[in-house]
């Protein structure tokens, strides 16, 4: 009677798997924006780009014409017309007029919206209820009830 050989498989190693390309993780990282609420996303999706572009006006403006100057141009102290060079100014003066005040009414306009809709989320059949009950004098504390 002969010996048969069976060659068992090698174990798989213990070592994990490689990680992904950076390019794929940025691709995942960014397909899960969808999964925030709207305040977040909105933020992460179009209010990021307003809030660079002020932070790159703000930077080559502080850096061309004095950090204080950037910043009263910027909030609006300073005309753009007297700041020196005019090229840099015009446009740090607009973000500052326009782009900021957008940014913070937007951000404004979606938390108003949310506690809005938590508000409508009650029956109505609740609220015409609460209304009425308002709306019914208190009763007399002499009225021999008690």
């Amino acid at each position: 009677m002969g010996c048969v050989s069976v060659s068992l498989p090698t174990p798989p190693s213990s070592e994990p798997p490689p990680r992904p390309v950076l390019g794929h993780r940025v691709a995942l990282w960014w397909a899960r924006r969808y999964a925030f609420g709207r305040l977040p996303y909105w933020l992460l999706t179009r209010a990021a780009v307003v809030v660079a572009v002020c932070v790159g006006l703000f930077i080559a403006g502080g850096v061309l014409m004095g950090w204080g100057t950037a910043y009263e141009l910027l909030i609006g102290i300073t005309s753009p017309a007297k700041a020196d060079p005019q090229w840099a100014a015009w446009p740090l003066s607009v973000a500052g007029w326009a782009a900021i005040p957008a940014f913070i009414g937007g951000t404004a306009g979606y938390l108003i919206t949310a506690q809005i809709k938590k508000h409508q989320a009650r029956d109505l059949d609740t609220v015409i209820a609460e209304l009425r009950a308002l709306t019914q004098p208190p009763p007399e504390a002499g009225d021999g009830n008690t």
